[in-house]
């Protein structure tokens, strides 16, 4: 369980930081996570250094499997139109500062920080244990989400292809899916999606939150540029493929300003629904994101806070169902009212009544047979450097 007194560490002044952000890295820190024991910080004894002239070490990705004991997520959340997830990575490469998985690195001892984007743990055995949970006689098929916590098609994917073998079990059992992703490789799948779009069982948004290229670089260092993901939408409709668009999350005066405009992008593109969310600053992600502003905008910082905590009830972050998502108040209310008329004038539908339409009624048990289980790689890592 979370501690719920856990505050992130207070930053210093503005003026009294020195927070320097690496090419292609999101977290401008290896903040640690709320379950160390022992709280580390940098000193200045007065004492030079061999590393003072040194050149800073960009942070390498490193992939580390493991053998999941378990692949389906459930949850009851009334904010969320689906039960059921299924992500095959943990951290992603991505580096987005706003993810709101972050905290979850925290559960292996690792940094929600730069520790979390360049840190990779991917479920091995993943389709395997997909198959297993088809086969059981209890399993009753609902829809499921992937890739909702970490994208499911971030860089290592495209070698280690977890999540296209996961899309040949659901399509092997039409079983309904819904994805959701910031990659262009999805378009690598088409051949999976396309069939079983034609027979309501996939759905797909794409998430984009600027069209500003140059702040996309710095807020999302790794995931597909926005022109490409544009791009994206267009080549999964003209497949047949339902394509909507993710807002997420809506930051003000930083991606805010946006809005309306990547909604008509969308469209333009072929997205036929689209949703929304309002930045959001659950426990390690606050300071991280913090030290960011800092990092990128440090004359707008202060008023990107502020507009935050309007949002959430004067807190930098409010975890009540209903409320954490859309926020509250004067400011959310008018997020709200310019993402509905943009969507009324555009003619998009709501994204989540997309999720629900999806079939489960051709559901198939794979057939009976066993399982060959993996490899077991072990503590085997590979080390890759994208940028």
């Amino acid at each position: 369980m979370a501690d719920n007194n856990w505050k992130p560490v207070s930053l210093p002044p503005a003026g009294e930081r020195d927070l320097k952000a690496q090419k292609g890295r999101g977290a401008v820190s290896n903040l640690q996570g709320r379950h160390e024991v022992d709280v580390r910080e940098e000193f200045d004894d007065g004492w030079p250094s061999d590393d003072d002239n040194a050149v800073p070490q960009r942070a390498k990705t490193e992939v580390h499997f493991e053998e999941a004991k378990s692949i389906l997520s459930r949850n009851a959340s009334p904010d969320l139109p689906f039960g059921v997830t299924l992500n095959p990575y943990r951290g992603c490469e991505h580096g987005c500062i706003y993810c709101y998985a972050r905290p979850t690195h925290s559960y292996l001892g690792l940094s929600p920080g730069l520790d979390f984007e360049s840190r990779i743990f991917a479920k091995a055995n993943a389709p395997e244990l997909l198959r297993k949970e088809f086969a059981k006689p209890s399993y009753e098929p609902e829809p499921i989400a992937l890739g909702v916590n970490t994208d499911a098609y971030q860089p290592c994917e495209r070698g280690l292809k977890l999540t296209r073998r996961v899309l040949e079990v659901l399509h092997e059992c039409e079983h309904p899916v819904g994805l959701i992703t910031k990659s262009s490789l999805i378009e690598r799948d088409i051949d999976l999606l396309a069939p079983m779009a034609a027979k309501q069982q996939a759905v797909v948004a794409i998430t984009i939150t600027t069209l500003d290229h140059t702040l996309a670089r710095i807020l999302e260092p790794r995931a597909a540029a926005p022109a490409r993901r544009l791009r994206s939408i267009r080549t999964l409709a003209d497949a047949g493929i339902p394509v909507g668009v993710s807002i997420a999350p809506v930051i003000p005066f930083i991606t805010e300003p946006d809005l309306e405009r990547v909604l008509e992008a969308a469209v333009e593109a072929g997205a036929i629904n689209a949703s929304y969310i309002v930045m959001r600053l659950p426990w390690e992600v606050n300071p991280l994101f913090q030290q960011w502003l800092q990092a990128h905008f440090p004359d707008r910082a202060e008023r990107v806070m502020n507009r935050i905590c309007d949002m959430h009830k004067g807190k930098e972050y409010d975890a009540r169902f209903g409320a954490r998502m859309r926020g509250e108040g004067v400011w959310a209310d008018l997020i709200r009212q310019r993402f509905a008329k943009a969507a009324a004038r555009l003619g998009l539908g709501d994204r989540s009544r997309g999720f629900k339409t999806l079939d489960a009624s051709r559901f198939r048990r794979p057939a009976i047979e066993t399982v060959q289980a993996m490899r077991k790689p072990g503590n085997a890592t590979g080390q890759f450097e994208l940028f």
